[in-house]
């Protein structure tokens, strides 16, 4: 694994935001869903598709606080334009676990 500056690190925006709308993505080449985060008055509202069907249904994702990185490029994913990647991990089957603030906290709040 190489290493990384602090510097390095802090050119990643990795923000908090609430998901205030989500969809199944049935077009998608893997289960996945459409998820539309609100980042506070900064940032806005940003679109993203995740490959987090294993373990969450567009309904249950409503209101729940995640962390994304904000400041890639965005990406094409089918129909779909992608804007920040939400942030998770995989569980012993593979299938990802999100990550999010344990306690409430403002839209938009930078990792740090």
């Amino acid at each position: 694994m190489a290493d990384i500056t602090y510097d390095d690190f802090l050119k990643v925006d990795i923000r908090a935001g609430r998901v205030i709308r989500a969809e199944p993505y049935p077009e998608a080449r893997k289960p996945a869903i459409k998820l539309w985060i609100d980042f506070g008055p900064e940032i806005g509202e940003k679109k993203s598709s995740a490959q987090i069907t294993a373990h969450y249904t567009p309904e249950a994702l409503i209101g729940r606080q995640v962390l994304a990185v904000v400041n890639f490029p965005p990406r094409q994913i089918g129909k779909f334009v992608s804007e920040v990647l939400v942030l998770g991990l995989s569980d012993a089957a593979g299938g990802v676990v999100l990550i999010g603030p344990d306690r409430d906290v403002p839209p938009g709040g930078r990792l740090h």
